[in-house]
């Protein structure tokens, strides 16, 4: 099991970000990586809808927030692109399976071997050594940074795009499927930038005005200094506070870097802010976390998610998270 001791515990408090050495062996890395490999062989996005990943702010809003195929995600697996893979109609420039940047934000809902890595014994006995009362997992990605052009992340907090109230409540486990090295894009952090608060948020437009999304606040400039790099290799687990301060560069080297990641919050008395751009007010309401009080707001809530809410209690057996 994945419990962490007290000095890790501690740690983990004090940096905000936690490596975990192991946590999966080569051959659960391997599943997923096949996985993932049939998931992309399958990969049918409509020129329309064909997103360029993007974590600088004006390109962000620009090429997801004001897109319905981005914001309509956080309950699909979708696919989304590296910068400069496409031609002016939409054409791909580079293998279609060599263009992808990520896969979001639902595969730990909607595919058998993710959901089971998500929900795995090891993902529970570490969440309940985080003290974690009802975990709930809001989103979860593929990330591949591809060999010679993976883009880069610029520092960010993910609180940022995942706000809670109270703050403190998002935790991320990022699992390296293939080792990440310097060269190939490691994650970096600031150890401690985890108490500060958060900076900026990404917003959610009210009534479907465009842009879809705009940023409140913005992202301080950040001395380069204050960085740490992060390798590890296949298997590790990353915990990352919601509120740490992380980055990863340019992926130059001639190997790619998948990570499966995905974010935990923990439901018991947070609320998940409406303003937030994945709307995921279903469960909140069904656990009595939604932030909207209006009785008209949430009936028209429940009415839109009901059909998708029949469909998925037919397969889904909820994770056992006790002793």
């Amino acid at each position: 099991m994945a419990c962490l001791s007290p000095s890790q515990l501690q740690k983990f408090q004090e940096d905000g970000f936690l490596v975990l050495e192991g946590f999966l062996s080569a051959d659960e890395c391997e599943v997923m990586q096949q996985r993932i490999g049939e998931i992309v062989a399958k990969m049918d996005v409509p020129l329309h809808s064909r997103t360029e990943f993007s974590t600088q702010e004006e390109e962000q809003l620009r090429a997801q927030g004001s897109t319905d195929y981005f914001l309509s995600s956080g309950d699909k697996i979708r696919f989304f692109f590296e910068k400069g893979v496409f031609d002016k109609q939409g054409n791909f420039l580079v293998p279609p399976e060599k263009s992808i940047n990520k896969i979001g934000h639902a595969l730990h809902a909607h595919d058998p071997v993710f959901r089971r890595a998500t929900h795995s014994p090891k993902v529970q006995a570490l969440a309940r050594s985080l003290g974690l009362q009802m975990p709930v997992v809001v989103q979860s990605m593929y990330i591949f940074k591809q060999p010679h052009f993976g883009g880069e992340v610029t520092p960010h907090q993910d609180a940022s795009f995942l706000y809670t109230e109270p703050l403190g409540r998002v935790l991320g486990l990022w699992i390296a499927l293939e080792d990440a090295m310097l060269e190939n894009g490691c994650l970096w952090f600031i150890p401690g930038s985890h108490t500060g608060g958060v900076s900026r948020r990404m917003v959610r437009a009210p009534g479907g005005l465009a842009p879809g999304t705009s940023f409140l606040g913005s992202e301080p400039t950040r001395d380069n200094s204050l960085f740490v790099p992060t390798p590890v290799l296949r298997g590790a687990l990353i915990l990352i506070h919601g509120e740490v301060v992380h980055k990863s560069e340019r992926n130059f080297s001639d190997r790619s870097r998948h990570a499966y990641t995905f974010h935990l919050m923990e439901a018991a008395g947070t609320v998940w802010s409406p303003d937030n751009w994945s709307s995921r007010e279903l469960w909140t309401i069904l656990l009595g976390r939604s932030a909207l009080r209006e009785l008209n707001q949430i009936e028209a809530e429940l009415n839109k998610h009901w059909q998708r809410l029949l469909e998925g209690l037919s397969y889904y057996k909820p994770p056992r998270w006790g002793n």
